[in-house]
C-alpha cells in the first residue's frame, strides 16, 4: 500500500500514535525485581492468599509430557526477582512437543483468583505447527493432579482461562489494523476459554468447540495484565480483565468422548467438575508471573 502521508493526515495521526504506543509497550523491562515480597505482601492485606510465595516454588508440582512427574525440564520452572518464570533459556528446541504445567498441590473450590502475568523474550525455535503457541499460557482451574495424569498426557484435564498476547502476521482488514501491521502487530483476545479434555456449558447448550474467544481487548508486547477469575463451587466461572468479565460460563463437565476423559470417568472420577487443582503453563513463550493468589468466596 502507498500511503501520501503529507495528504492524509489522519492516517499520519494514526500512524504516529500507533508508533508510540507499540514504542511503548515495547519498552518495557523485563529486569523488574519483585523478591522483597512487597508485592505480595499489599494484597496479603486486602485478604488475598498467596499461592506463589515470590521465593521457591514450595506448593507446587512440575509435570512435562513424557517425562515424571516432578522432573523440571531443564529448569524451566524457577523463580526469579520474586517471579514465577516459565523459562526457556536452557532450550534449544522444542523437540517432542513437552509440554510443561505446574499445579497446586492443594485442590481448590469457591475461589476468586488473580494471576499477573506478561510474556517477555523470544519463543523457544519450534516447527510451524506450534506458531499457535506464541504469546500463549494458561491458568488452569478445577484440573486433576499431576500425579493423575498420563505420562504422554499433553495437558491436563482442567478448565483453561487462555492467556494470550499480540503476534505478527501479515492478514489486516481495516485502515487502524493496516497501520499497525506496519509495526508488526495483531491483538488477540486474552482469556479465552479452552476445555482439556472437557466441555463447557453456556446458556443452557453444552459447547464442545475446544477455545472459545472472550471479548477482552487487545493486548501486545511485555505489558502486564491481570487476570481474575471467580470459580464458584455450583460450577460457574467467570474470567475478568481489567474489571470487566470477558467470558462465563455455567459448567464444566468431562468430556466421556476423549481419551483422558473417558479414563478420568472409568476410573469414577465425577462428570461435573467443581474443585481442583489450579495450574500455569510452558507452551515455548517466557512468561513470568509476579502475582498468583485466591481469595475464598462466602458460600
Amino acid at each position: 500500500m502507498n500511503f501520501n502521508l503529507s495528504k492524509c493526515p489522519s492516517r499520519l495521526a494514526l500512524l504516529v500514535a500507533s508508533t508510540a504506543a507499540l514504542l511503548l509497550v515495547a519498552g518495557c523491562s523485563d529486569e523488574e525485581d519483585y523478591s522483597d515480597l512487597s508485592y505480595i505482601e499489599k494484597y496479603t492485606k486486602d485478604g488475598w492468599i498467596p499461592l506463589f510465595n515470590g521465593k521457591n516454588l514450595d506448593g507446587w508440582t512440575v509435570k512435562f509430557r513424557n517425562h515424571e512427574v516432578g522432573d523440571n525440564v531443564l529448569d524451566t520452572f524457577r523463580v526469579e526477582n520474586g517471579m514465577l518464570t516459565a523459562s526457556y533459556d536452557n532450550w534449544e528446541k522444542f523437540g517432542d512437543e513437552p509440554y510443561g504445567h505446574i499445579f497446586t498441590n492443594a485442590s481448590y473450590s469457591g475461589y476468586k483468583i488473580r494471576v499477573e502475568y506478561r510474556f517477555v523474550g523470544e519463543q523457544v525455535s519450534v516447527p510451524p505447527k506450534l506458531d499457535w503457541a506464541f504469546r500463549n499460557n494458561g491458568v488452569m482451574v478445577h484440573s486433576q493432579s499431576p500425579q493423575s495424569m498420563g505420562k504422554d498426557q499433553r495437558w491436563p484435564l482442567s478448565g483453561e482461562a487462555q492467556l494470550l498476547g499480540g503476534e505478527v502476521t501479515p492478514q489486516t482488514s481495516s485502515l487502524k489494523d493496516k497501520a499497525l501491521a506496519i509495526f508488526g502487530y495483531r491483538g488477540r483476545n486474552t482469556a479465552n476459554s479452552c476445555s482439556n479434555s472437557t466441555n463447557i456449558v453456556k446458556d443452557g447448550t453444552a459447547i464442545t468447540r475446544n477455545c472459545n474467544n472472550s471479548s477482552s481487548p487487545f493486548l501486545t508486547g511485555d505489558q502486564w495484565v491481570t487476570f481474575e477469575g471467580i470459580v464458584s463451587k455450583d460450577g460457574s466461572i467467570k474470567h475478568i480483565i481489567n474489571d470487566k468479565i470477558v467470558f462465563e460460563y455455567a459448567e464444566l463437565q468431562v468430556d466421556p468422548k476423549d481419551k483422558w476423559g473417558k479414563l478420568w470417568l472409568d476410573n469414577g472420577g465425577p462428570l461435573k467438575l467443581t474443585s481442583g487443582h489450579i495450574g500455569l503453563q510452558a507452551e515455548t513463550h517466557p512468561t513470568q508471573f509476579r502475582y498468583i493468589g485466591i481469595k475464598p468466596l462466602d458460600d
